[in-house]
């Protein structure tokens, strides 16, 4: 029988500090969505480690699919569901019904996606989270228009020949749209290999404050 699971280099080795990180965070029994889950390698990893959390993964990749799916039942885990289809650009995500989530996770995903990818990320996780929720990204940002590293600078330039609605994003343009959508920068915290984990709180009240002032913000 085929083996369907993928392996994904950079999944071996981030997913230790990306799992410190969240353990600290996270409270017990967290119901978590993950956009963009990929190989399903972070999801195995980490709900492995911490088997109270009810994790929902997510990829528009059928093959991301099949591999997170192979990779939940090589592992025996109950805690993660099956996964979703969700294109984050979707009007909605098909669980609008069901009850908020408390974490969002998003690892690796919005500098290989245009902008208007981060856009949906931040509407969706504004939707779907509830107050207090934390959206959870990890990657290689930038800081104030600057590379933090000439490694994620080379980095930058590989993705943008590739295609050019790609690259590393400004963390402070993330930020600043954000907060319109009702998500506060809470924390970031620095990761190994020039990456940083960035986390943003969902705040009712901002959303309220920011209702007609949500725009396409572009990155510098």
């Amino acid at each position: 029988m085929t083996d369907a699971r993928r392996f994904a280099p950079a999944a071996t080795r981030n997913r230790e500090p990306i799992l410190e990180v969240l353990r600290a965070r996270v409270p017990v029994g967290a119901r978590v969505l993950e956009i963009g889950s990929g190989s399903g390698e972070h999801a195995v990893h980490i709900c492995t480690a911490l088997p109270e959390l009810d994790w929902q993964p997510s990829d528009p990749d059928p093959a991301s699919r099949a591999s997170i799916a192979a990779w939940t039942a090589y592992a025996g885990l109950g805690n993660i569901r099956p996964p979703l289809d969700i294109d984050v650009h979707a009007a909605t995500w098909g669980m609008e019904e069901c009850d908020p989530f408390d974490l969002i996770v998003s690892i690796n995903m919005i500098h290989i996606a245009p902008w208007s990818a981060t856009l949906a990320l931040l509407e969706g996780a504004a939707r779907l989270l509830r107050e207090g929720g934390t959206l959870f990204l990890y990657g290689p940002f930038m800081r104030g228009g600057q590379h933090t590293a000439p490694s994620n600078e080379a980095f930058d330039a590989r993705l943008r020949s590739e295609n050019p609605e790609w690259g590393v994003r400004d963390l402070d343009e993330v930020v600043h749209a954000a907060e319109p959508r009702g998500l506060l920068h809470a924390e970031t915290v620095a990761m190994p290999a020039n990456n940083l984990a960035a986390m943003f709180r969902r705040s009712a009240f901002l959303a309220h404050q920011g209702k007609g002032t949500r725009g396409n913000v572009r990155p510098k």
